[in-house]
């Protein structure tokens, strides 16, 4: 790669970004341009992927709204994320989780990292 592409991206990355991992519930909240206003609005759910290219991150939040699952990818640093929150953390095994698609209600949920598991990583 070419040192000045990466010098850019470098400083385009943003840092304030918390280590989640999919199964974690996340709120995420995003600048929204509506004619002239700007306001902040807020997406929670569960992280169902995540794609690590550098600046090219990007990770897909699924969440139940009125009976219908809605999915949505952002982009890991991109300018209109203002702000990403850990709910709680997920105890998953799988990288992509896509098969929550095709469940509802109970079979759809995910269990919670325990305490131990949690201290353990962040070791």
């Amino acid at each position: 790669m070419n040192k000045l592409i990466a010098l850019i991206e470098n400083q385009q990355i943003n840092k304030s970004i918390p280590n989640f991992s999919t199964g974690d519930n996340l709120k995420i909240e995003i600048w929204v341009v509506e004619s002239n206003k700007k306001r902040l609005q807020s997406f929670e759910g569960i992280v169902i992927s995540k794609k690590n290219r550098q600046l090219n991150s990007s990770f897909c939040v699924r969440k139940i709204s009125n009976g219908e699952g809605v999915e949505r990818v952002f982009q890991t640093h991109s300018p209109i994320i203002e702000k990403i929150s850990i709910i709680r953390k997920g105890d998953v095994k799988k990288s992509k989780l896509y098969y929550l698609r095709n469940r509802t209600g109970k079979s759809a949920k995910i269990k919670e990292k325990s305490y131990e598991k949690i201290k353990k990583l962040n070791k």
